[in-house]
């Protein structure tokens, strides 16, 4: 099996975010598989290879080189066109278009579905982000009604809906990073969570949304946006609530109710199970054997399948109408 090189532009604060974690927690899971480093592209970092130190090596046959900044992702395809490439997709909406040699490793089912769409004839797999153990329900006193994490959070949640859940319950809002966010969800009751206004400011969707994800797993009452990769495993009714509910003294009742119900909605390990490590490691070694296989037997076909372009679009059309003309 080929060695797997995950490009990250760096791992220091300056590109510190959900993506690069997820990214990285998945290099930790690809290394109980095959051969498995990050290598960094836009900054040289200690004890890190970077990209460029790479190339004057005479055969990379033996290495998949793997995208995930989805920024990042045009420029890389066109520097390492002569090599094995995967994506990694986690958001969707950059606004840029793969052959159909570069197989697709989607984080979630909805960017699958974005990516079946856009690349009908690449190989395209899903491959969820994980969920570490630490986040699990410790069964102990929870002494913060309502937990909000100011990063992402709409106006509405920080200035409408926080403000007058104060006046009702004790509201506690993160603003900086949280060393054990996992212990946090164990002392919150209900956790709130409505990034849509944030990613489509970004132009860009939420690609998975772990912290909803996190919370549920640690036995914390959810109430939630389901936009974009949220909308993969939340269903609102059944294992969450759908936050920004028509009006804020709404959203407010539906609230302080949870807050005081013994009977609370739980998520059944069943589904975690998707997320847990276990699980995706035997996901990513099934789907590393296909990718594997794909580039050892890739240079013995011709890609003959048409593109999808305006050209074939217009031809497609017209069929149409001409079919239906024909029937008249």
């Amino acid at each position: 099996m080929r060695k797997l090189y995950f490009l990250v532009p760096g791992t220091g604060e300056k590109f510190a975010c959900g993506g690069l974690w997820a990214e990285l927690k998945t290099v930790n899971l690809a290394q109980q598989i095959c051969k498995s480093r990050v290598v960094t592209y836009r900054q040289r970092e200690p004890e890190t290879l970077f990209i460029d130190d790479i190339f004057p090596a005479k055969c990379l046959e033996d290495v998949i080189f793997v995208m995930s900044w989805g920024f990042d992702v045009p420029s890389l395809a066109a520097k390492l066109k002569n090599y094995h490439i995967v994506y990694h997709a986690h958001s969707v909406g950059y606004n840029f278009i793969l052959p159909p040699n570069i197989p697709i490793i989607t984080v979630s089912r909805n960017t699958m579905g974005y990516w079946g769409q856009k690349a009908p004839h690449s190989l395209i797999y899903y491959l969820p982000n994980q969920i570490s153990n630490e986040f699990t329900n410790l069964h102990i006193e929870r002494d913060i009604d309502v937990l909000v994490q100011a990063r992402k959070s709409s106006e509405y949640l920080i200035k409408q809906l926080v403000p007058e859940l104060k006046k009702h319950c004790q509201v506690f809002v993160v603003d900086s990073y949280v060393e054990d966010l996992g212990q946090l969800f164990n002392r919150a009751k209900v956790y709130l969570y409505d990034s849509a206004e944030y990613w489509a400011q970004q132009g860009i969707s939420e690609g998975f949304g772990l912290q909803p994800m996190e919370a549920l797993a640690c036995g914390c009452q959810v109430f939630s946006s389901v936009n974009g990769g949220l909308s993969d495993y939340l269903d609102p009714g059944f294992n969450c609530y759908k936050i920004a509910g028509y009006s804020t003294i709404y959203d407010v009742q539906r609230i302080l109710k949870v807050i005081n119900s013994s009977a609370n909605i739980i998520l059944l390990e069943q589904i975690l199970s998707e997320y847990r490590a276990e699980n995706i490691i035997k996901r990513l070694e099934l789907i590393l054997e296909d990718i594997n296989l794909f580039f050892d037997s890739k240079s013995q076909y011709s890609n003959d399948i048409h593109k999808l372009t305006k050209l074939k679009f217009t031809k497609l059309f017209l069929k149409r109408v001409w079919n239906k003309i024909q029937k008249m």
